[in-house]
């Protein structure tokens, strides 16, 4: 809960050394993320509960069951998972954020050792020194030598709370970094998987569409035939080539998006472009059969982009607390003892001991308003992450009800595109088989070899587009890629 405007500052310290003295003064919110929303479903259209896609292809979605951390491994693909693990071990980017992260505790653990324990140090000092002497004092210049070595300590008291404040800012920060780095992981297997699918599905589209292009060239070539013989017209052969042409035309925009893929996957996986590996057999790419889906409550405790807005949350409310906490005296204690001389010799006997000890309390007065002002900038940054957290938790819902839309559409199309694909197939085979005997003409066989290529290219986008999105669904459900999620190092606000 929040304090009152501190209008009058000894009414404000009064109030709180009284609130300090019964049950501790709290000088700012809490921190708890605001209340949200639960949904019964993610998306406007309930969730299917039967199996999705045809035979050999289908997939249920099982609500509220325990999650995949290594998601990757339901593709069944050795080759997959390693390039995953290839990825998690070596790939810059990721390894740049785990630095970041581990200066970031390093820098936690400074400010917590620097500011809740005395700070000693040892000071020592020889000079010499040349000082003016006075006119009827005998000789004009005096010199002499400082010999000292001392012992320095001091420390301030946190009676509001600000240095408890503002090492809980900088751990929740620290965690905030802690779970985006969580979310990088995540992201770079999804970009793994998925730059591994597409890669392969390009590569099945370039190999279907360079047999589309022979066939046409065979069919170009027939036309030319029966135009020498005078059965087909010049329009006949026009036509012929211009759709072998323009097949050709887009076998070179399909193999630099292939290259393109490649490229990127060994990139990812901290390779040079060179060294990609070679692509998976789309044909042995097997479909998650079950996906664990959390519910809304769950979710909330699971993805990383929220723990991390629900962190810097957190953040937020120790950083107006501070703020509160500046507008309130500080008192200090300075300690120092040591020896001192004009020699080395009288500098370490006793006579040359010396020693100090004192104290200091500030009040701020005056600041030009700067204090309030901050103190104001530090509620409404509170607010805006608040805000964050709100927005941040309505986008994962989105995210979850777009990849289950996108599924089960995708099934959808499968099932056609499939049904398509085996029955241009099955016409390709009976009309060679009629072609064998003489029945039919061999322009008809490469027609229907044309009609099953093309049918195969729409299957291999639907496939791979259904592939896709169910590493997006694996990716929006946010689980964490190691079981033991303990990275998170916070400094309680008691």
């Amino acid at each position: 809960m929040r304090t009152v405007d501190f209008r009058s500052p000894h009414h404000a310290i009064a109030l709180c050394i009284a609130a300090l003295t019964l049950a501790g003064c709290q000088l700012g919110p809490k921190g708890t993320a605001p209340d949200m929303p639960q949904p019964d479903q993610y998306g406007v259209t309930a969730m299917p509960s039967a199996e999705l896609g045809p035979a050999g292809a289908t997939q249920k979605f099982v609500l509220d069951e325990r999650p995949v951390p290594k998601w990757w491994e339901a593709y069944r693909s050795l080759e997959l998972s390693a390039w995953v693990e290839e990825a998690l071990g070596n790939n810059y980017s990721l390894s740049q954020t785990e630095h970041s992260l581990a200066g970031a505790r390093e820098q936690l653990r400074a400010q917590i050792g620097e500011s809740m324990f005395p700070t000693v140090d040892a000071v020592m000092q020889s000079s010499r020194r040349r000082a003016l002497g006075l006119p009827t004092a005998g000789p004009q210049t005096n010199t002499y030598n400082v010999f000292a070595g001392e012992l320095n300590a001091s420390y301030t008291f946190d009676l509001f709370g600000a240095v408890r404040y503002a090492n809980s800012a900088l751990a929740a920060q620290v965690d905030e970094q802690s779970y985006k780095f969580d979310a990088a992981r995540r992201t770079l297997a999804a970009n793994v998987v998925i730059t591994a699918i597409n890669s392969a599905a390009l590569r099945s589209e370039v190999d279907t569409t360079e047999r589309l292009i022979a066939l046409a060239d065979s069919d170009t070539a027939d036309v030319q035939h029966r135009f020498e013989l005078g059965s087909a017209s010049h329009g006949d052969l026009l036509n012929a080539q211009a759709n072998a042409d323009s097949l050709r035309a887009s076998l070179p925009g399909l193999q630099a998006q292939w290259q393109a893929a490649r490229h990127a996957l060994a990139v990812l996986m901290g390779r040079t472009p060179d060294a990609a590996p070679t692509d998976l057999a789309f044909e042995d790419l097997v479909l998650p059969e079950r996906i664990p889906l959390a519910v809304p409550s769950v979710l909330l405790q699971q993805r990383p982009d929220i723990l991390a807005a629900d962190a810097a949350l957190k953040a937020a409310a120790a950083q107006e607390a501070l703020a509160t906490a500046e507008m309130f005296p500080s008192l200090s204690i300075t300690a120092s003892f040591g020896q001192s001389g004009y020699s080395w010799s009288k500098a370490t006997s006793a006579a040359g001991a010396v020693w100090g000890i004192g104290t200091s309390l500030t009040q701020p007065i005056f600041h030009g308003g700067a204090l309030r002002a901050k103190r104001r900038a530090a509620q409404d940054a509170y607010e805006a992450s608040q805000d964050n957290y709100r927005q941040t938790v309505l986008n994962a819902f989105k995210d979850v009800a777009d990849s289950l839309s996108a599924l089960t559409h995708d099934a959808d199309a499968m099932n056609s595109a499939t049904s398509a694909r085996q029955s241009s197939e099955q016409y390709w085979h009976d009309a060679s088989q009629r072609a064998a005997f003489g029945a039919i003409a061999p322009n008809t066989v490469r027609a229907g070899e044309k009609q099953f290529q093309n049918a195969r290219l729409t299957e291999v986008h639907a496939v791979a587009l259904r592939l896709t999105d169910t590493a997006v669904l694996f990716q929006a459900m946010g689980v964490p890629l190691d079981e033991d999620n303990s990275r998170q190092m916070t400094v309680t606000q008691k």
